[in-house]
């Protein structure tokens, strides 16, 4: 004991989040040990409502390019969004190894092969019960369960003590595929002492256990029986490979040919299979342009668009959009997944149109989540049993309840961290303190611009889709300052011209009065011009119409 508490003294271990606290999604964390800074995880998020034309959010990582000479490399809990999303675009700021279970990389290794970053990273596969030593950490991969094979908890071994990082998990004692999760080996670093735990809180608020995976199989298995004179569409995430499998299985019962649809389950399907992730039995795939070879009763469609995202294939079915696939009245859709806080208007939305075409849609016991509940989350802990609880992954009401969760397993109030992202968390056996905060949030990516999207241009942009734009165009004579051409005006989603011809004869009666006062004044700064009339355009068609129009002057010379 003695010992440890010397190696105690050596130092403190840095916890640093730098996204994943605020919302679902853009995990990521830094662990630092005086040298040595390795990162788990390194995810997107889809953006907000508010934020227009922006594609992607992906984290900052401003601290990790001023330390890079620490960072030792990513260590990947699995292969969804919210954790790699991200790795294509910070890997060409902070280009340092990757490390995850065999599915994992497969799955980023498409991405980087899509960004031509294949040849410039290092990847390893690292098997369940593997460790790896990076700089002062050594980093072991522990067997979870999640909606997606493969995933991962890790153990991170540093001179300060044992820090558990849950991943994404729930407990399934009868997974579709694979080893159920292994709580042997929790126990074991339980009762070795765990430092910290950091657990992740989505389904926090949520009583009880998450069911297994399979229940959802034998719910597949009674649609398809009910519904053998119907074309079966089903919607489910791309990357929940075991829904897929038990859809294939429930198929290759009922004697249905099988199409794949939407990139993203394209991509995710063909690694699987070729990793063994999944079985799907010879003959039972089709390409898309087979589907009229066959009757309606004979085939199924497996396909992205869930959540109801407008570019997905089943939105674009729904709507009439797709170039393949119609929907026809007597189809049967399964949406195979629950609304994502946030989407469920979209979903509703593609509800609704699917209906509008006749289609019956089911979505009632059709999916199982891929996080742990209340119980589990407990059980994690009863495990465990660590000196400090950080809950992660959710948003704070989601992470409040896991607080909850913990003091109600004895663990003291004190020791349970509330953090944000950027907060620099230090702890070893002694004590813990928040010493700093580092730059975290989002970048935005909109196109190929990363990071060109601010807030003051995304305040533009909703400026423009409220309340539209007005340009003032005048010619100036470039001594004398005498008007020679103008005021031209030009409307953009303000209101429609033609219709509003006596308005804009007095929006520009407006600005021709405030340039000739301009001049009267002998005021000759562009910039003050431009000014002058902004405010009193802005002023007028605020009392005119109690609008509030982006008001753009622009000033050309002659000489």
């Amino acid at each position: 004991m003695k010992k440890q508490k010397n190696e105690n003294k050596a130092g403190k271990v840095k916890i640093i989040p730098l996204g994943g606290l605020e919302q679902i999604g853009m995990n990521i964390t830094a662990f630092e040990y005086e040298d040595s800074i390795i990162v788990v995880d390194c995810g997107l998020a889809f953006p907000d409502e508010d934020m227009l034309g922006i594609d992607l959010v992906i984290p900052d990582v401003s601290y990790l390019k001023q330390n890079i000479s620490k960072v030792k490399g990513f260590v990947i809990t699995h292969g969804h969004e919210d954790h790699i999303g991200a790795l294509p675009y910070i890997l060409q700021q902070v280009n340092v190894p990757v490390y995850g279970t065999k599915l994992t990389i497969g799955l980023i290794n498409n991405k980087l092969k899509e960004h031509n970053l294949l040849k410039s990273t290092k990847r390893k596969v690292v098997k369940h019960g593997q460790s790896i030593n990076l700089g002062c950490f050594r980093v072991e991969f522990i067997k979870t369960n999640h909606s997606i094979a493969d995933a991962s908890a890790l153990a991170i071994f540093s001179p300060a003590g044992i820090i558990l990082h849950t991943g994404d998990f729930k407990i399934d004692y009868t997974p579709v595929f694979g080893e159920p999760a292994d709580l042997q080996r929790f126990a074991e670093l339980g009762k070795k002492g765990v430092l910290a735990m950091l657990c992740e809180s989505t389904n926090a608020t949520r009583p009880g256990f998450t069911m297994s995976e399979r229940t959802v199989g034998k719910t597949f298995d009674t649609i398809f029986n009910e519904h053998r004179n119907n074309r079966i569409l089903v919607a489910t995430f791309a990357s929940n490979v075991d829904r897929v499998q038990q859809i294939i299985n429930s198929a290759y019962k009922y004697g249905r040919k099988v199409v794949v649809e939407g990139r993203s389950m394209v991509n995710v399907i063909g690694t699987a299979s070729e990793l063994g992730y999944i079985k799907i039995p010879d003959g039972t795939l089709i390409e898309i342009d087979q589907l009229k070879n066959y009757k309606d009763e004979q085939t199924v469609i497996i396909t992205t668009g869930s959540q109801g995202e407008a570019m997905a294939a089943l939105s674009r079915m729904a709507s009439g959009l797709h170039k393949k696939v119609a929907i026809k009245p007597k189809d049967v859709v399964i949406l195979s997944s629950n609304p994502i806080p946030g989407n469920e208007k979209a979903v509703a939305n593609v509800i609704n149109e699917l209906s509008v075409r006749g289609a019956e849609v089911i979505y009632q016991d059709t999916h199982v989540s891929g996080h742990a509940c209340q119980e589990e989350i407990k059980l994690m802990y009863s495990l465990i049993r660590p000196k400090y609880a950080i809950p992660i992954h959710g948003e704070y009401h989601h992470r409040m309840a896991q607080k909850n969760l913990a003091l109600s397993m004895g663990i003291p109030k004190e020791n349970i961290i509330m953090m944000n992202s950027g907060d620099v968390i230090e702890m070893n056996e002694e004590g813990w303190k928040n010493t700093s905060h580092v730059s975290a949030g989002g970048i935005l990516v909109d196109g190929l611009g990363i990071g060109d999207v601010g807030n003051i241009v995304l305040r533009d942009r909703q400026n423009l889709a409220q309340n539209g734009i007005i340009i003032i165009v005048l010619t100036l004579e470039k001594y004398s300052g005498q008007l020679l051409a103008g005021p031209d005006i030009v409307s953009r989603g303000f209101v429609y011209v033609r219709e509003s011809e006596d308005l804009m004869g007095e929006a520009r009666k407006v600005v021709l009065n405030s340039v000739e006062d301009c001049m009267s004044h002998h005021v000759n700064d562009w910039g003050k011009i431009k000014n002058i009339i902004r405010d009193t355009l802005s002023d007028f068609l605020w009392k005119k119409m109690k609008r509030n129009p982006m008001i753009l002057p622009i000033i050309m010379e002659v000489e």
